[in-house]
């Protein structure tokens, strides 16, 4: 077998799903007893951000990170929530806030992120989640 550039390795890469990347890792690491823990961040990042795969993505995601982008108008009503969600005190859920893009929940199940996120919403901020 032909020896494959770093090159033609990347290029390879940028044509898998995600999917198919997850399952080459899988077995890289079975084969050479290795853990690819920070290649795989690596290589997903520049996959996540295409827009391609994107509803493949979602589909196979269960964990999200709620990040509140701006407390808009009301940041009274804002800062409310992210106590009501969250069990900072008054001093830090306004820094909180008023730090915005800031992340308000991480690894929560899509339940959660989605209550927490039209409770904000509801609220007057600006939320997504990733």
């Amino acid at each position: 077998m032909a020896k494959l550039t770093t090159d033609e390795l990347l290029d390879a890469f940028k044509e898998m799903t995600l999917i198919e990347l997850s399952e080459f890792v899988k077995q890289f690491e079975e084969t050479f007893g290795v853990t690819a823990a920070a290649p795989v961040a690596v290589a997903a990042a520049p996959a996540a951000g295409g827009a391609a795969a994107g509803g493949d993505d979602a589909a196979a995601q269960d964990e999200f990170d709620v990040i509140l982008e701006s407390a808009g108008d009301k940041k009274i009503n804002v800062i409310k929530e992210v106590r009501a969600l969250t069990s900072l005190g008054l001093k830090e859920a306004k820094d909180l806030v008023e730090g915005a893009p800031k992340a308000i929940l991480e690894k929560v199940n899509k339940e959660t992120a989605d209550k927490a996120k039209e409770s904000l919403e509801g609220a007057g901020a600006t939320v997504t989640l990733k």
